[in-house]
């Protein structure tokens, strides 16, 4: 389920009245690679799959083309599922040396992050792809579209992959954006899409581990219905990420890269 009916009281106009609303579902996921637990993160259930190979190559953890073997086991007593996982120690890569020992809470930001230069810089995308603005307008209509969880709730993100041509590839909703894109990006790679993703929309605002994500991804346009922090923007333009914030009522604010933006 992802959504929970919970009974309340609004208070409105010098009335009370009884209300029965939808709320997003949020529980916890732990992740044990190898017998040994990883990290705990919370989200809404559901596409776990996607969201732990989101998560692990985002992260740069497992990036083999193989698809893993995932068990979840659910334990209701404590309310928390939990992902079993084996992977083949020489392909684990140097995030997993970094264990995220940390609890990954929904609107984390950078968690799991002790030093801001985790990320590599090395390397930037070079991609010379343009994107029409009217086709950037019409992403978020159709992400919009496909959010039935905060449609019932109003209390999800939503995130969603493109082609260049405005394709939709897929749209995940959960409780934390960062949740939301690491589900797409699992999506992305199981289906072997990954390299045909130009654009990832995501509902709410950008941080910094949004911007990371994408580059792990080599996605390299990234836009958000609201506002982006100043280390995202810091790193898209260090990144090579062409960022777009503002993403609502047929305008757009463009903070790095703009070539790849072209007008009407």
């Amino acid at each position: 389920m992802t959504t929970n009916n919970y009974q309340g009281k609004k208070f409105s106009n010098n009335k009370v009245i009884a209300v029965d609303d939808n709320l997003t579902a949020e529980q916890a996921l732990q992740i044990n690679i190898n017998n040994k637990p990883f990290t705990i993160t919370m989200r809404t259930p559901g596409n776990d799959i996607e969201l732990i190979r989101g998560l692990l190559y985002s992260e740069d953890i497992y990036r083999d083309s193989e698809n893993l073997m995932i068990d979840l086991t659910e334990n209701k007593e404590k309310s928390i599922t939990e992902a079993e996982i084996q992977v083949n120690p020489n392909l684990l890569k140097a995030g997993y040396s970094n264990s995220r020992s940390f609890l990954s809470v929904a609107s984390c930001g950078i968690c799991g992050k002790t030093e801001l230069d985790d990320i590599d810089t090395s390397c930037t995308i070079e991609d010379s792809t343009q994107l029409n603005i009217g086709k950037l307008y019409e992403m978020f209509e159709a992400m919009k579209k496909e959010q039935p969880t905060f449609k019932l709730s109003g209390g999800s993100h939503a995130s969603s992959a493109f082609t260049i041509n405005g394709d939709l590839l897929c749209t995940m909703e959960d409780i934390g954006r960062h949740n939301a894109v690491d589900k797409v990006i699992g999506y992305l790679v199981n289906n072997k899409l990954i390299k045909q993703a130009k654009c990832i929309t995501v509902s709410g605002r950008i941080s910094y581990e949004i911007v990371a994500k994408a580059f792990a991804a080599k996605i390299p346009i990234l836009a958000a219905v609201s506002a982006p922090s100043t280390l995202a923007v810091d790193f898209s333009k260090e990144l090579g990420i062409t960022l777009v914030a503002f993403c609502r009522e047929n305008k757009a604010t463009c903070y790095s890269h703009p070539k790849r933006i072209r007008n009407l």
